[in-house]
């Protein structure tokens, strides 16, 4: 019996695979490498010592993914696949949709189809808006989204609590990431952004190997200690044990539930940045600017729920996320395309 994970050669994808090899599982990635390479699956079987089974699939392709379903024996589904780039969303609203709202319900009306009905469903805290109070619980407010990617979030929570609602044979689990950043600690796997990066640590991080000059610090004069922004960083690597945590919750429950995963813990924009320096002595140049419109103060989890159901806290701290995203940057400077 094995796992099946969406947008496995991804970033979070392939640190999961990693961590499900890891414990035992048998891993099937279905990945189109629209925004991944398939070097990945190379360096996940490098690193774990048994080789995933990969299809270069795009999940809206049903009879591709049936084809899937029929070769292998999948147990459950973990949904990662789709467009990411919260800019882009903005521009490109019908593609998100389309991508991400479609691909969920493909994968949806394939696992009916072979009677799987168990699924981890990659969400985001941006499903809480920019109106909740942090420590952020599972039961605050959602719906109310800052841009398209993160309404797919909110509809694919909506889609797959309806569908458990409906029939409980489901076992639907909504993991509500903050903030992942970091890299596996062997170097070989990592945040490969296309382009300009769109999150802080890569941005980081290619400053830091002089690859762009300067980063640019939105807003100073937010009510926080240092007036920059706060937010919840969390291990990549942490984040995947929680996926396998979750499939184990999930093979043993009907039901849906919706789970932070967060370190519970807030730190600055700046603090992130002088962390960087200081734990790989390396220089990163910023420079304030404006505030972005939508970013708000303060955004942290209450991780409670994670450790009570899923008996999962992070382990890693503010200067593992640091190194090792250096590690992995410092060694792949061209990322997978070396």
């Amino acid at each position: 019996m094995a796992i099946l994970v969406t947008g496995g050669a991804g970033y979070i994808g392939s640190h999961t695979t990693v961590e499900l090899l890891n414990a035992g599982y048998d891993v099937v990635i279905v990945d189109d490498l629209s925004n991944s390479n398939a070097k990945v699956i190379d360096r996940i079987a490098e690193i774990a010592g048994k080789r995933p089974i990969f299809y270069q699939i795009n999940i809206l392709d049903q009879k591709a993914l049936g084809e899937v379903f029929e070769k292998e024996t999948i147990e459950a589904v973990i949904h990662f696949a789709a467009f990411k780039a919260v800019g882009e969303s903005v521009e490109k609203p019908l593609e998100y949709y389309h991508n991400n709202t479609g691909g969920l319900i493909s994968v949806l009306e394939v696992m009916r189809q072979y009677d799987v009905k168990k699924i981890i469903f990659s969400s985001s805290a941006t499903v809480y808006g920019s109106e909740g109070v942090s420590p952020l619980k599972e039961d605050a407010p959602t719906g109310s989204a800052t841009n398209p990617y993160g309404y797919t979030k909110v509809i694919g929570e909506r889609i797959l609590t309806d569908l458990s609602h409906a029939d409980d044979s489901w076992s639907v689990v909504l993991l509500r990431y903050f903030n992942p950043i970091g890299a596996h600690s062997s170097g070989r796997i990592g945040e490969n952004p296309n382009g300009i990066p769109n999150n802080l640590m890569p941005y980081i991080t290619q400053v830091a190997i002089k690859k762009r000059d300067h980063l640019s610090v939105f807003g100073d004069d937010y009510d926080t200690p240092d007036g920059t922004g706060v937010r919840d960083y969390i291990h990549v690597v942490d984040l995947a044990q929680g996926h396998v945590a979750a499939v184990k919750y999930a093979m043993a429950s009907h039901g849906v539930e919706a789970i932070n995963l967060g370190t519970g813990e807030g730190y600055s924009v700046l603090d992130l940045v002088h962390t960087f320096a200081e734990v790989n002595n390396v220089e990163v140049p910023y420079e304030i600017a404006p505030r972005r419109s939508g970013d708000v103060a303060t955004t942290y989890a209450d991780p409670s729920k994670a450790k009570a159901l899923l008996g999962w806290t992070a382990q890693r701290n503010l200067e593992d996320m640091c190194r090792d995203s250096w590690n992995w940057q410092k060694n792949n400077p061209s990322g997978y395309d070396e």
